[in-house]
């Protein structure tokens, strides 16, 4: 009987781990998963205890040193066949996604697709691994340089993106021929058991990639593990602080990825229509619960603040808001009623501050749904940068309005903010794009795109406290985030040549 498939004492199934090269139990504590839609349980996760993650760590350990010397091209190969299961199983994949986060099915498609490009990038480790050669770097001799894999390394990732961010991760790592150990979100931990069996399926050997379900405590004894030698890690800014400081303080690799407060801003000669019209995507998709999500929209003069808040409250007033399985809906509920509640107690305290709520999502009812966790868009105007709606991260459907006179005033805002994560600037005026894109001080950024997400073969990753560590994920910065440089140095003397004993520091 699969993990899948067990049956809890209360009747409900119980999700496991996938520990070298299969499905097990491990862990006496457990975790509710519910469907955001309804309000219920589906299934309950098994969570990692000592003894789990042991396991793991020791199956990843014995399929190392195997991996480790398989070429790059024949993992590659595993890896295009994992490609093509993927894309054979996405309906199944997104479903699964669906069911447990709550995001619209379409939106969970973009999402494994995003996922997908970083496998395809991956197929190319052959040329990607490729060291560099100096032929008579000095008298008679060579120095090359290559790249090898750092051993055991774990990836701790969120629930709002179950299937991408962790893609985002392991098929560099094994790619580069590391093994991996993966902690998805005890929220939505499905699509990481399905894919791991998708690996195994595709010609992966047993312990190259396994998934330890778990919580905090599991983190920590990812953390604490001295046998992991890197740890990438996407969630909020205090926990991806913390897990930087103990994870380095351990001796391990860290990148890990913060929080953000990403704001779009709109200048007088814009296209409004188009900016609106990204903006409804960008700020209420996944029902706001994205890195790269715009929360504040900085209107650049009243005439144009004007312009869009009434444009957003017309187009919101269109939206459709329901489960997301139907893939008419535009917005589909939050993953816990714990982060319903969450944003709940932020447009209050924005009221209290004196932002004027345009939109008032609490107003929503889901006919039949009633006890799902739902809220519909929302929006504020007259937001300042005081406000807590505006210094925080809310990762719910809220956008914030703010009125400034100048693009100076509005890159200020952005750039004595906190998060450095992604910005985005619409206008039609090239000079007043290329001072944006040279000064503002955020990692990601967009001209007339108000999700700036880089494409699988650059980097992902923000500046300030959106990011702690100095190597972004995916693209070329996770191939020398998954691997240690060594440089060789070789001579080959001609035979019969008496040499001399030389006590300076050798040069060419």
């Amino acid at each position: 009987m699969s993990s899948l498939e067990a049956s809890a004492e209360d009747g409900l199934p119980t999700l496991g781990h996938f520990i070298g090269g299969k499905e097990v139990s491990g862990g006496t504590r457990k975790a509710e998963v519910f469907n955001p839609a309804t309000g219920e349980v589906s299934r309950m996760v098994s969570l990692a205890d000592a003894a789990t993650l042991d396991s793991a760590v020791q199956a990843a350990q014995d399929a190392y040193p195997a991996w480790r010397q398989t070429p790059p091209q024949k993992r590659a190969q595993i890896l295009f066949r994992f490609k093509q299961l993927l894309e054979q199983h996405a309906e199944e994949i997104c479903t699964l996604i669906t069911l447990e986060h709550g995001k619209v099915i379409d939106d969970a498609h973009g999402e494994l697709s995003r996922g997908i490009e970083v496998v395809e990038y991956a197929c190319g480790i052959s040329e990607l691994l490729k060291g560099e050669f100096s032929k008579n770097a000095g008298p008679d001799i060579d120095s090359w340089s290559e790249f090898q894999p750092l051993g055991i390394v774990a990836g701790i990732t969120p629930f709002n993106f179950p299937a991408m961010v962790p893609m985002w991760m392991f098929p560099l790592a094994i790619a580069c021929g590391n093994t991996f150990i993966l902690k998805p979100s005890e929220r939505d931990p499905s699509a990481s058991i399905r894919i791991a069996r998708l690996l195994s399926e595709a010609g992966l050997p047993d312990g190259v990639f396994n998934v330890v379900n778990g919580d905090a405590d599991t983190v920590q004894l990812i953390l604490d593990e001295k046998r992991i030698q890197a740890v990438s890690f996407v969630g909020s800014t205090p926990i991806a602080e913390s897990i930087y400081q103990r994870g380095t303080a351990a001796g391990k690799r860290v990148q890990a990825l913060g929080g953000a407060k990403n704001h779009a801003v709109i200048m007088p000669d814009a296209d409004v229509d188009n900016a609106v019209s990204a903006l409804m995507g960008a700020a209420y998709g996944s029902c706001g619960e994205r890195c790269m999500a715009i929360s504040v929209a900085v209107c650049v003069g009243d005439e144009v603040a004007d312009a869009v808040v009434a444009r957003l409250e017309e187009r919101i007033g269109r939206m459709k808001v329901g489960p997301g399985i139907n893939a008419n809906n535009d917005m589909g509920p939050l993953v816990t009623r714990a982060a319903l509640q969450r944003v709940l107690h932020y447009l209050e305290e924005g009221q209290q501050q004196g932002a004027e709520l345009v939109v008032d999502g609490r107003d929503l009812n889901v006919e039949g749904f009633e006890q799902g966790f739902f809220l519909g868009p929302c929006l504020f105007d007259q937001v300042t940068r005081g406000m807590s709606i505006y210094q925080d991260e809310i990762f719910g459907p809220v956008l914030c309005v703010m009125r400034v006179d100048s693009l100076q005033q509005a890159m200020e805002l952005i750039n004595e903010h906190e998060y450095g994560n992604g910005t985005c600037l619409f206008t039609r005026d090239g000079e007043s794009a290329r001072f944006f894109t040279d000064n503002i001080q955020v990692g990601m950024v967009g001209i007339n795109v108000a999700l700036p997400v880089p494409v699988a073969s650059q980097s992902f990753g923000g500046w300030k406290r959106s990011l702690f560590g100095d190597l972004y994920v995916y693209g070329p910065d996770a191939i020398r985030f998954y691997t240690r440089r060594k440089t060789m140095t070789q001579r080959w003397p001609a035979s019969k040549i008496s040499e001399k004993t030389h006590y300076a520091f050798p040069s060419s």
